[in-house]
């Protein structure tokens, strides 16, 4: 039995030796037909799937993608466009603002101004009948004045010469002090 052990164990070795090694199945020269013939019905399945489910699908949603981009470049357009146009009302509405604000400031200032001249005539109207009234009263005043100063005067120089011992005539006196009171 060894002897039958061995020999078939040498049998086997010599067998493994005798076989051409192969290497990798993918470079065997013999079974390249089988590998093109699977590769090629690989990629028509890959082509099938990828044409009839994948690449729709992915173009749809590009194309959806697309649409909205394009939807929100035209609504963002527009919105741009209703901006300018509110800006540009608002401008025009804040010039409106301002100029009628200033015609209000102009005819308040008018209205103002009207009244202040009116108060100031009245005002220096006024001022020009009490001026009067006040003149009026210094001249009378004065020509008091000048009329009690001649007659302390008449009554001062009566005085003086009854004092120095004389007797004084009145029209002498009165000649007198009225020569002086002209200056």
């Amino acid at each position: 039995m060894e002897t039958e052990a061995a020999h078939d164990a040498a049998a086997g070795a010599a067998g493994h030796a005798a076989a051409p090694a192969t290497g990798m199945p993918q470079l065997d020269f013999s079974t390249w037909g089988n590998q093109i013939f699977w590769l090629v019905i690989t990629l028509a399945a890959i082509y099938f799937v990828l044409s009839r489910v994948a690449l729709p699908r992915i173009g749809a949603v590009l194309a959806e993608r697309s649409g909205t981009i394009t939807n929100d470049l035209a609504a963002a357009e527009e919105l741009k466009q209703k901006a300018v146009l509110a800006e540009k009302a608002y401008n025009e509405a804040l010039a409106k603002a301002r100029t009628e604000a200033q015609a209000i400031v102009a005819e308040t200032r008018a209205q103002i101004n009207a009244q202040l001249a009116e108060a100031t005539a009245k005002a220096d109207a006024e001022i020009s009948a009490k001026a009067a009234e006040s003149e009026a009263r210094i001249a009378e005043i004065r020509s008091g004045a000048l009329q009690s100063v001649s007659e302390v005067a008449r009554d001062t120089a009566s005085a003086l010469v009854a004092a120095l011992g004389g007797r004084a005539d009145g029209a002498a006196v009165e000649t007198a002090v009225a020569n002086r009171m002209k200056g």
